[in-house]
């Protein structure tokens, strides 16, 4: 087999760990030299394949790509770009074969959550029909943990194991301040239909009365009066409340409780707020005084707490995906199997793109609690190993020492293309 260069992009939010899986994913291709030639990198993600703006990674150090297994967020830059459907945009996918083509790019890496691993699919059927085949492998990524068949998805981990820590030590501040100051806290985490994130913040509670006292998940309707009443309910017990909610809940009728009216670039609801109007909604009704916090980026760029399960996952993935492309697998995403909870045993699977691409995956009715407002037995034997080990990243000045790349342009061969 003639030796093609790669293509790899990394999609959507950005993680903890996905520097992790491009760096399984590079050392295990600069191994493979007979195979691979070079690996190019979308400069923000799709968009860099369509512009024809790619980096060459074979001008970065050894060194440089062993430290991205250690840094935060997307060394080569993300998008929020859904590629449209086939008879809609046949162009643009023309355009990605125009690119592949020009630069001797025999392998796709797709590195993303749901929509990405659609535009995966989508790609490795219409290379065939182009007449230039590409060997496309989806790489799972997302802090939503909502990929189906996979047994959890690389990014999720990291951000379970800070907002776990999180309310914890946000708990232990409440209640030493509880009898003359606040009492309520609520933390707003991400999660736009599945309560994943929302679910691991119940790790931190151990026994009874450990904080989060209460767990508001998008996959239970939001009932104003049930949830004051447990409010006040556990200020009466414990002389506090802490609270953690997921940005996507919505009330009976489905409609988003903090849905601001705008929409993000893949067209879905733009939410953000939903713990101001939680802890503001106790404040009206009982009278307690509060504070709320939003997790934002911090939940998902948080590498300095970042869980080893997490991070040893992401880049085995990364290796995995080159093997898979190298022995020929086309239209393939390699996935976690979970072989048992305890001890914690996993190794490397593979799905087919056509069974993941637009599937979400949500929180099973068995890990949610009777009454809606925490996790079971059966959801804490799930999260508790995906948070488990520590794996720092060197410091520098008291501060964490990450790898800011070159990220050289490859040289265009093509004309402009409008994105």
């Amino acid at each position: 087999m003639a030796v093609k260069n790669a293509f790899y992009a990394q999609s959507g939010g950005v993680t903890a760990v996905i520097n992790s899986t491009a760096c399984g994913l590079i050392q295990t291709a600069r191994r493979h030299t007979d195979k691979i030639g070079k690996v190019f990198a979308g400069r923000d993600g799709i968009i860099g394949a369509l512009t024809e703006d790619l980096i060459d990674t074979s001008l970065e150090t050894d060194e440089d790509i062993a430290r991205l297994r250690y840094t935060p967020s997307g060394a080569f830059g993300s998008c929020r770009y859904k590629l449209k459907s086939l008879e809609e945009h046949k162009a643009q996918y023309e355009r990605l074969i125009e690119v592949f083509h020009a630069h001797d790019i025999g392998y796709f890496f797709y590195n993303g959550g749901n929509d990405s691993m659609d535009t995966a699919w989508k790609v490795s059927q219409i290379s065939e029909k182009l007449g230039y085949p590409v060997v496309c492998v989806g790489v799972p990524k997302t802090v939503d943990n909502d990929l189906p068949i996979t047994d959890c998805c690389p990014g999720f981990g990291s951000v379970a194991k800070y907002v776990a820590t999180s309310i914890r030590e946000a708990g232990f501040d409440v209640a030493s301040m509880a009898r003359t100051s606040t009492k309520i806290f609520v933390l707003e985490v991400m999660g736009r239909h599945a309560g994943w994130i929302t679910a691991a913040c119940g790790l931190a509670s151990e026994k009874e009365g450990d904080p989060p006292h209460i767990l508001l998940f998008p996959e239970v309707p939001f009932d104003p009066d049930r949830f004051t009443a447990r409010v006040k309910e556990c200020v009466e017990r414990y002389g506090y409340c802490t609270i953690a909610v997921s940005e996507g809940l919505s009330d009976a009728s489905g409609k988003l409780i903090a849905e601001t009216g705008s929409k993000d670039a893949f067209g879905h609801s733009q939410l953000g707020g939903v713990g101001q109007v939680i802890a503001q909604l106790v404040n009206d009704r009982l009278g307690y005084k509060y504070h709320w916090a939003l997790a934002d980026y911090l939940q998902r760029a948080a590498r300095h707490i970042a869980s080893k399960t997490d991070v040893d996952q992401a880049y085995a993935l990364g290796q995995k995906a080159v093997e898979l492309a190298l022995a020929g697998r086309n239209a393939i995403m390699p996935t976690i199997k979970r072989l048992s909870d305890s001890p914690y045993r996993w190794e490397i699977g593979e799905a087919a793109l056509k069974d993941v691409a637009n599937v979400e995956r949500k929180m099973p009715a068995d890990f949610i609690s009777a009454d809606g407002f925490h996790i079971t037995g059966q959801c804490r034997a799930y999260l508790q190993p995906l948070i488990e080990g520590e794996d720092p990243p060197p410091f520098k000045n008291g501060l964490p020492d990450y790898v800011r790349l070159k990220n050289v342009s490859v040289a265009k061969k093509l004309g402009e293309f409008k994105v």
